[in-house]
């Protein structure tokens, strides 16, 4: 078969767009078949090597021979076996010992299924979530460097989607920023208090490890112990049923549910601001908008990472239910739903990420525009500032207050009536009340914007500079703009 008729092969069946247009290489392989049964082979290795060490009659011919054998997986006779058994597990103890013929008594000595199913769980989380971090904290990093930028820029800031008081364009990008910190923060204590299942026997107890050491209760805590060390884990679950509780996947999922919200919260935001022409994601060269509208630049990033973190936030419930299902020790119902849920969520968020970072990197401002949106709304907003300097200059707090009235009610029909520019300020420096007063001096932007360049300063200092200090070694110059 030639590479073409593969590949067309390869498309005549269904895949997940996450894994075929959205998520990482990282990810992706992470989840993959290959990574998971190698992580078997080597949690059984890992057994056995510990079982030796305290005592058992293993030999380091038989550990040799299964140390030769970690990555060589025969899927074809797994799926052989499999379709024998009607077992997963047993299929690949098969294909192991098939190859490691001489180990072949001593794979999988005293486990359960979950001996491998769990703690690959544990391992391939643990990993995932190192991932998200990096990405998350290069998020935080792009989003800072854009808020120290535009500092001092200011722009409408709004509250139910209407003009309000001002801020700055720097400002709005540490509130962006402060969501993307939270999660990084939930995200590390999720890796801190995650722990290992170990080896805990069929129903939680170690009954089938007891028995294999004659009684020994100390020997079977070592086990526990020595095992999770091997594979990198400083902390072992106290107690387990069949498998670790599911409320570590229910935890960890809803913190990427989390990471989703921040996400469909910075992309709405782009969304809107593009549709006002004021901020813009990057768009390539030779990019198209639209298929009919050639004019178009639609903000098609942000808009793939809403959907996207729509299928995060949703996606959350499900361990969720899992966890809430757990029969006593243990049921199967989770398995099929664990195999959906929880790489599929680890590669949506690692997809939203990318395009976050991607985006934010790339962001276009348009300071004209969005000084022409302030000059439409900013003497409204001056009027109050113009009565109080007309007091201050002796005239009568009251005879100001209707004239303001006045001339803005007429201004906002001409704005909104005849669809002409606001000429609010030229009607108040033409009325001989407001002679005395320096209009133009009240209405510069700056002044309206409070502690927000300050504000910034004070986030990059107290939260953003931590993240960079912390994590220097995971901060990449430059986000991949090919998504």
């Amino acid at each position: 078969m030639g590479m073409a008729e593969r590949q067309n092969r390869n498309r005549s069946e269904y895949r997940s767009p996450l894994g075929s247009r959205y998520a990482s290489e990282d990810m992706r392989h992470l989840f993959s078949e290959q990574r998971k049964f190698r992580t078997w082979r080597r949690l059984w290795l890992a057994l056995a090597e510990c079982q030796q060490q305290l005592g058992l009659d293993i030999t380091d011919e038989q550990l040799t021979e299964m140390r030769e054998h970690l990555d060589d997986i025969d899927f074809a006779a797994a799926e052989a076996y499999e379709k024998q058994f009607r077992h997963d597990v047993m299929a690949h103890i098969h294909a192991f010992g098939d190859v490691a013929p001489a180990a072949r008594p001593v794979i999988h000595l005293g486990a359960t299924s979950q001996y491998v199913n769990c703690n690959t769980d544990l391992l391939q989380m643990r990993e995932a979530l190192g991932i998200i971090r990096e990405r998350l904290v290069n998020v935080i990093d792009v989003l800072g460097r854009f808020a120290a930028a535009q500092r001092d820029l200011p722009c409408l800031g709004f509250t139910h989607f209407q003009p309000a008081q001002m801020t700055t364009v720097g400002k709005r990008a540490t509130l962006w920023a402060n969501e993307f910190a939270m999660d990084l923060a939930d995200l590390e204590v999720r890796i801190e208090g995650l722990a290992f299942r170990g080896a805990k026997g069929t129903t939680g107890t170690q009954a089938s490890y007891l028995a294999l050491f004659d009684g020994d209760h100390e020997k079977v805590r070592q086990l526990d112990c020595m095992v999770a060390e091997k594979m990198g884990f400083e902390k072992v679950a106290v107690v387990t049923g069949q498998t670790y509780s599911r409320k570590v996947d229910a935890a960890v999922v809803q913190m990427l549910a989390g990471i989703g919200a921040s996400v469909h919260k910075f992309c709405n935001d782009i969304r809107l601001l593009a549709h006002r022409k004021e901020l813009e994601e990057p768009f390539a060269k030779s990019q198209v908008g639209s298929s009919a509208m050639a004019y178009k630049r639609n903000p098609m990033r942000c808009e793939r990472a809403t959907g996207l973190a729509r299928f995060l936030m949703d996606v959350a419930a499900s361990p969720l239910h899992t966890a809430a299902e757990q029969w006593l020790e243990r049921t199967l119902d989770d398995s099929a739903n664990k195999r959906l849920a929880i790489p599929e969520a680890f590669l949506a968020a690692d997809a939203c990420l990318r395009i976050v970072a991607n985006v934010a990197d790339g962001l276009v401002v348009y300071p004209a525009v969005i000084r022409r949106h302030i000059e439409a709304e900013l003497p409204f907003m001056a009027t109050e500032n113009v009565i109080m300097a007309g007091v201050r200059a002796g005239g009568d707090r009251q005879q100001l207050h209707e004239a303001i009235r006045t001339h803005s009610m007429d201004a906002a029909r001409v704005v909104k009536e005849a669809g002409k520019a606001n000429d609010l300020i030229e009607r108040l420096k033409g009325d001989p009340l407001f002679a005395d007063i320096d209009i133009d001096a009240l209405i510069d932007p700056a002044t309206f914007v409070g502690r927000a360049p300050q504000q910034v300063n004070e986030f990059l200092g107290v939260v953003v500079a931590p993240v960079r200090e912390r994590y220097a070694d995971l901060l990449t110059e430059t986000p991949d703009l090919t998504i």
